[in-house]
């Protein structure tokens, strides 16, 4: 594997105009629409033709575990030859685990997911912190040491999540406002006497079909240091436009990765590397031209 740290691998790709983050998300609909099996031979059949599409076209993939895990050892068995994948073509991949903790039990979901070395190796992975940004800190170690990365859920667009992303803590600031501010004073902090840390290694995830005011998030902040990730669930078939991304995000958003899982992968196998180009291109035009 490279030796170069999450963030730099992420400016890498956003220097090459690559924004599409391609999901993985082997569910029964979309394997029957594959005329695949509902099983992990059809899982693993799925994510491997996502990574050889990708490759060299997306920023990176991002496999949805729960639909491998759902099929016990024999879906992680698929999933592992899914990484290995990646890992040989150079692709960047974010697990899609959405794992929260506290002390070592975070600590040991950092280990299973970042650890080098692990079957389940991933450069990044997701995570849930709403018991305190501090409650990742079983992972940073993989982080500072290993070079890899987090995506910290900050606004998220099912409406039950509002309620706890809007509420505001005793330091007058919405959860979901703290953990953008949190993530941004970590990566600053990590990249303390560098200048090469263009983009950060921790960053968040934020629905492109919300108002992001709404949630306490102040889009129009200048960033300070270096620029926060951001990937974006909602383009494509949830609704958003990527044409309206620097007003959705602004200031925020300069190193945005786009998440699109069913308009890639509706249709099948057939078409599948033409629909993942096409996707990548429209993204990176429209990125382009929202910095003209």
């Amino acid at each position: 594997m490279t030796s170069l740290a999450f963030g730099a691998r992420l400016a890498a790709e956003f220097a090459a105009g690559r924004h599409l983050c391609a999901g993985i998300d082997p569910h029964a609909p979309l394997l029957a629409d594959w005329g695949l099996g509902d099983d992990a031979a059809g899982a693993e059949r799925m994510g491997r033709e996502v990574v050889a599409a990708a490759a060299g076209v997306a920023a990176c993939v991002k496999p949805q575990v729960a639909f491998f895990e759902r099929f016990g050892s024999a879906g992680f068995a698929a999933l592992e030859r899914v990484l290995a994948d990646a890992r040989e073509a150079g692709l960047l991949v974010v697990a899609d685990v959405k794992r929260g903790d506290i002390g070592s039990s975070f600590g040991a979901y950092a280990e299973a997911w970042l650890a080098p070395g692990s079957p389940l190796e991933a450069d990044a992975m997701t995570a849930v912190a709403y018991q305190g940004f501090g409650s990742l800190a079983g992972a940073f170690t993989q982080v500072r040491d290993h070079g890899k990365g987090l995506f910290v859920l900050a606004a998220t667009s099912n409406p039950e999540a509002r309620e706890v992303q809007r509420a505001v803590r005793d330091d007058s600031r919405s959860v979901a406002r703290a953990m953008v501010e949190d993530a941004e004073a970590f990566n600053a902090d990590l990249a303390t006497g560098s200048t090469a840390a263009a983009v950060g290694a921790v960053g968040v995830v934020l629905g492109a079909t919300l108002d992001l005011a709404d949630f306490g998030i102040d889009v129009a902040k200048p960033a300070v240091g270096p620029a926060l990730p951001v990937l974006a669930p909602g383009f494509g078939h949830q609704g958003a436009r990527i044409e309206e991304a620097a007003q959705i995000f602004g200031g925020i958003g300069h190193a945005l990765l786009a998440n699109e899982s069913r308009s890639i992968l509706a249709g099948g196998a057939d078409g599948l590397a033409a629909r993942v180009r096409e996707r990548a291109e429209a993204i990176a035009a429209a990125l382009s031209a929202s910095r003209v």
